[in-house]
């Protein structure tokens, strides 16, 4: 993975956790420590944060450093949609086949 991928599912997740927080860039800034501007441009994808903000940010939000570098909501999403398609046709084949089953029952 390269630096700028780690960078935006950073910019991503701090998107996504202090939404969930119901926190505005500005409220978040305030119980951080920092400038408005500072927030936006991470979640923007135009800084990367230092460890001391980093730091900041996760104290405030009250989250462990790692949930801003988990895999991106969407990608999870996706494979839970994958997932779930897959168990459909599993579903969808199981029954063909005790139809099938049912059927040579019958004759």
């Amino acid at each position: 993975m390269e630096s700028k991928d780690i960078q935006k599912r950073l910019a991503e997740n701090l998107r996504k956790i202090r939404k969930n927080k119901k926190l505005t860039q500005f409220e978040l800034a305030i119980k951080c420590d920092l400038s408005e501007a500072m927030i936006k441009n991470i979640e923007l994808n135009r800084s990367w944060p230092s460890e001391k903000t980093l730091s900041q940010i996760t104290k405030a939000l009250d989250i462990d450093i790692y949930k801003l570098f988990l895999p991106v909501a969407a990608d999870l999403e996706q494979k839970k949609e994958i997932k779930m398609s897959i168990k459909e046709e599993i579903i969808k084949e199981i029954r063909r086949y005790i139809d099938r089953q049912i059927d040579l029952i019958e004759l």
